[in-house]
């Protein structure tokens, strides 16, 4: 299992209709990404920026993680959601991955 975390940003003011979005995910987001081999997925907020958040998945190959921005469901997640957070042109949210330091099962 590869373990995966990453950082990303909400624009002002948008956790309250982020964290709405989320809670629950459309079922076929949901649906694709443990399709493609996602396990154990959380986003977690920084309280101390209120914007900032950390993410946190497992998956079974590097290659089924990135297949998931080609599909059609992640698309229309993007879109729905640029409006909340920063992104590139292609709507995908910008997002820092962050490098293992520590382990322990």
């Amino acid at each position: 299992m590869i373990r995966k975390s990453f950082l990303m940003t909400l624009k002002p003011g948008a956790f309250i209709e982020y964290q709405k979005r989320h809670n629950p995910i459309w079922p076929e987001l949901h649906e694709v990404l443990k399709s493609h081999g996602v396990h154990n997925y959380s986003i977690y907020l920084d309280r101390s920026s209120n914007r900032r958040l950390f993410a946190y998945a497992e998956t079974e190959s590097e290659e089924r993680w990135k297949a998931i921005a080609n599909t059609e469901v992640c698309r229309r997640w993007w879109s729905f959601m640029k409006d909340l957070m920063l992104t590139h042109d292609d709507d995908s949210p910008v997002a820092t991955d962050l490098s293992e330091v520590f382990h322990i099962d």
